[in-house]
């Protein structure tokens, strides 16, 4: 593992396979950790197929700098994903990845699409409740928190435990913030998830799509997904002419059921996430 200040902020990450070969990047989902189960897997699988794979930390996730000086997180997350690209001087890269990760890679790929070279995405979020939950999940309990005990009590969440134990800086950080201040970036945050009618996903308008112009490969979600809805994945697809939507390597029910096992037996939620893996290869060997 190894790390690197990005803009300022820490970002832990690790280059797996051939120095030199077609890069691709995999970026989960949630604040989850680039160690979290079927990641490490799923590149490994690509780097025995010849690629060159970065996983990494996004900020505020993992190992890396907790960072609310932005935008939007996933703004942020996408910004320093082509930094970081950048800088370890991968060249145009491919992007792989689901739930957020595919919001962060869609929001990477519009705003600097010179350095992609292929766009893979599953589990696109999206869908009225799928959105509003997002807003609840990363942006509400942290406000809520600042709100009754000031920055000690958002400190104290679970949603912060895993960042603050592996990198105790993280601690200072959250601390160090104005509570009146972070409660304005939280509700600013939060209304980044409200739904559009112009637009599938979160950050992405219907002219950032048109700058998605590299080779572009959709895993069509399930119907039973109410995280990332069917007719979100479908609407990307149209809003990228040079798209192909396909079906994933798993059932209709694959996000119920990692979510429940994650749930009630502490299983990992991209344990199937290899899965993919021959698509990938297939896909940006063209």
């Amino acid at each position: 593992m190894a790390r690197i200040s990005i803009s300022g902020i820490g970002i832990e990450y690790e280059l797996l396979g051939r120095p030199g070969a077609p890069a691709v990047a995999i970026t989960p989902g949630g604040r989850f950790s680039k160690d979290s189960p079927g990641l490490r897997e799923l590149g490994e699988a690509l780097a025995a197929g010849g690629r060159r794979v970065l996983l990494w930390d996004r900020p505020s996730c993992g190992a890396s700098d907790i960072c609310f000086d932005a935008e939007s997180e996933s703004v942020l997350h996408g910004l320093t994903l082509t930094k970081l690209i950048r800088a370890l001087d991968l060249g145009p890269t491919a992007l792989a990845a689901g739930s957020a990760g595919s919001r962060v890679s869609l929001i990477a790929a519009s705003r600097d699409p010179d350095a992609i070279s292929h766009l893979i995405l599953w589990w696109i979020s999206g869908g009225t409740i799928g959105l509003i939950t997002l807003a609840n999940y990363y942006c509400a309990d942290s406000a809520i928190a600042a709100s009754r005990g000031g920055m000690a009590r958002v400190a104290e969440l679970p949603s912060w435990a895993e960042q603050i134990k592996r990198n105790p800086r993280n601690r200072d950080i959250i601390l160090a913030q104005d509570p009146a201040k972070f409660i304005e970036t939280m509700e600013r945050w939060a209304m980044f998830y409200i739904p559009s009618s112009a637009s599938p996903v979160p950050g992405v308008s219907p002219q950032d799509f048109a700058r998605v112009r590299m080779p572009t490969l959709i895993f069509r979600s399930g119907k039973s997904d109410l995280a990332h809805t069917r007719r979100t994945s479908e609407w990307v697809h149209e809003l990228i002419p040079q798209s192909k939507i396909i079906d994933p390597p798993w059932g209709d029910a694959e996000w119920n059921e990692r979510s429940d096992a994650a749930a009630k037996e502490g299983r990992g939620l991209f344990e199937r996430w290899p899965l993919v893996a021959p698509s990938i290869l297939d896909f940006t060997s063209k």
